[in-house]
């Protein structure tokens, strides 16, 4: 059977449609509510919807500011140089506007909320009594630990600081162990780490023996009417599979400064159990076929993503802000007017034929471009000093999120067309080649991900500092509007990186600004003494 609307489908593996209660109600239930809450928990299609519950309100942070928005601003990706541009606060961290504290109090509230409702979910697990049958156990326990790591993570990755020596036993924040709302100690970085990683390990465990993504693949595909149950394990990609627990493992050693560690993961857990035999991948590389698919490109390469939030409104995101109808102080865009004159000839090595450069951007021509940026196919050498835009300004829009074009036939197949990825199969080739022990083998790697880019351009690198370069603007270019890039320079607590303002030039980031300062609703909840 081929269902033709893909929110149907999901709906019935139970990702979107909540039979028991709504995302919205679950997540404002009262913990005291013993009643409700015991009724929750009385099913596995209960502790379905609980976890369910949780995936869908990730949508809320993940959907929009710790993926394609201000993230990634902050990443420099894109030309701030109108002065009124409605995201040139968090361009330039200016962490004192009131813009940057009502987004850090809504991201930080919002992602202990959805933490208290995982650890409420974990301690209903192992309660005596538990009604959560045996082959939902492991499935239910092990994502929801990841949860609950993963999410700690990316809190320590904003309001931590860049992990070292000097700075693992620096105070950041609280690591949420159990469903009560009261506030719980400032922990320092390495602590908090250290929990990630245990929560992790913890996950793998219940998933390596147990993940249908072994046995039945990533499972995007409804085939009958019935068996709701076997749907409960379906649509693998959207939910943390062992791959995608894997690769935040590697990702959180890495973060650590555990290079041998992180190496054994990404090369031993994921990039060699993805590889059944010499045929198949569990995650697929994707094809010529599936990225050049008329209109409907796979531009996502969703084939190879691990882990992604399912948004079913995902094209709001594209017209909030790439769409080329956008005025330019609120449009984020490359700079440049046509892609061999913009930071796209910068960021690509092989622009004409890698597919991140020839699909993903389109040029900008309305009314007020041509009469603010100048003709198209200038030399880009004037404007970038002036606020209020320049013959190199803000052209260039990306495509990443677009909606499938008028004509497009769809079949109910094209999942990718709702997906916001978070932890990709690339990630762990780029962590094999950062961790490599020469610069040969990371070199090898590298070219694994480039010749299913399309990139024809040969890598050269006599040292593992020329590896570095060249694993940084790869990682540049594959997580393109998912909100890692931030987080790569921040780890490496990198002062220099390529300026989205200004054509081939080097941002001088000051380092402090890594950092988010503790929100006021978090500092304000603890009074003066801030512990």
């Amino acid at each position: 059977m081929k269902i033709k609307r893909i929110f149907k489908v999901l709906a019935m593996a139970g990702v979107l449609a909540v039979p028991t209660t709504s995302c919205s109600d679950w997540l404002d239930v009262k913990m005291s509510d013993k009643i409700m809450e015991n009724a929750l928990f009385s099913t596995n299609n209960g502790f379905m919807t609980a976890l369910n519950g949780v995936y869908m309100g990730m949508i809320d942070v993940y959907g929009d500011d710790l993926s394609v928005g201000i993230i990634d601003v902050m990443a420099q990706y894109y030309d701030m140089v109108n002065g009124n541009h409605t995201y040139k606060v968090f361009a330039n961290y200016q962490y004192e506007d009131e813009a940057f504290k009502t987004k850090s109090n809504n991201i930080w509230t919002k992602m202990y909320a959805l933490l208290a409702n995982v650890n409420n979910l974990l301690e209903h697990c192992d309660e005596e009594g538990s009604a959560l049958r045996s082959e939902y156990y492991p499935i239910v326990k092990g994502e929801a630990l990841a949860l609950r790591a993963m999410m700690h993570f990316d809190l320590l990755r904003l309001y931590g600081p860049s992990y070292n020596e000097n700075t693992k036993s620096t105070t950041a924040i609280p690591y949420q162990e159990d469903a009560n709302r009261e506030i719980s100690p400032l922990r320092s970085a390495e602590y908090i780490v250290d929990r990630v990683i245990e929560d992790l390990k913890a996950a793998s465990e219940l998933l390596k023996d147990n993940d249908p993504v072994f046995t039945t693949g990533v499972g995007n595909a409804v085939t009958s009417d019935d068996g709701l149950e076997r749907a409960d394990f379906t649509y693998r990609q959207l939910r943390l599979n062992y791959f995608a627990v894997q690769t935040l493992l590697a990702r959180a050693y890495l973060w650590k400064g555990d290079k041998s560690t992180a190496y054994r993961i990404a090369t031993e857990e994921v990039i060699k159990r993805n590889q059944v035999d010499e045929e198949k991948m569990i995650f697929p590389w994707t094809t010529k076929e599936q990225v050049e698919a008329d209109n409907k490109n796979d531009l996502l390469f969703s084939s190879e993503v691990f882990f992604a939030i399912y948004h079913s409104k995902r094209s709001q995101l594209d017209s909030r802000y790439f769409t080329g109808a956008l005025p330019k102080t609120s449009r984020l865009a490359f700079w440049g007017t046509n892609p061999t004159n913009s930071q796209l000839s910068v960021l690509f090595d092989d622009p004409n034929n890698d597919w991140r450069s020839t699909l993903m951007w389109a040029v900008q021509t309305s009314s007020e471009d041509e009469g603010g940026d100048g003709e198209e196919g200038g030399d880009g050498e004037e404007g970038n000093e002036e606020e209020g835009g320049s013959s190199g300004s803000g052209s260039l829009y990306l495509l990443k999120y677009a909606d499938a074009g008028r004509e497009a036939e769809l079949d109910g197949t094209e999942t990718y067309l709702y997906m916001i990825p978070l932890i990709r199969l690339s990630e762990a080739y780029l962590i094999a080649a950062e961790c490599a022990a020469t610069p040969e083998e990371a070199l090898e790697y590298l070219v694994a991900i480039r010749e299913h880019r399309n990139c024809h351009m040969a890598l050269e690198a006599t040292s593992m500092d020329g590896v570095k370069e060249l694993v940084t603007k790869e990682f540049a270019r594959e997580v393109l509007g998912e909100g890692q890039l931030f987080f790569y320079y921040k780890r490496l607590n990198m002062d220099k990186f390529l300026d989205g303002s200004k054509l081939g030039s080097m941002y001088e980031m000051l380092t402090d600004n890594y950092q988010w300062p503790l929100p006021d609703v978090e500092i304000n909840k603890r009074g003066s003494t801030n512990n």
